[in-house]
């Protein structure tokens, strides 16, 4: 027989695929010199990235993963993250 979950159930489910506040925080001293987060992506995403940023005129950065981003629920996919994920940051090119 089928399990019937609860809508509460379901709701706190979803709610753990988000990421924290602390998880999107970009690094501060990053910051401090005027970069922008935009977002964390695998290697393929990263490349594609940088390329687009830099053709809009942006100086882009690929940076590691911090232990903040990637949460610890897990460790085997903090250690993913850590390996196979990049945050992109970008700030414009200085005239």
């Amino acid at each position: 027989m089928a399990k019937i979950l609860k809508i509460e159930d379901l709701l706190g489910r979803s709610a753990k695929r988000f990421l924290s506040e602390e998880q999107l925080a970009a690094d501060p001293a990053l910051l401090a010199e005027s970069w922008e987060r935009r977002f964390t992506a695998d290697a393929q995403r990263t490349a594609e990235a940088i390329e687009l940023y830099e053709r809009l005129g942006y100086e882009v950065r690929a940076e590691p993963v911090r232990a903040e981003e990637a949460g610890t629920d897990c460790e085997d996919c903090s250690s993913l993250m850590a390996v196979e994920f990049k945050t992109i940051y970008t700030r414009k090119k200085a005239e």
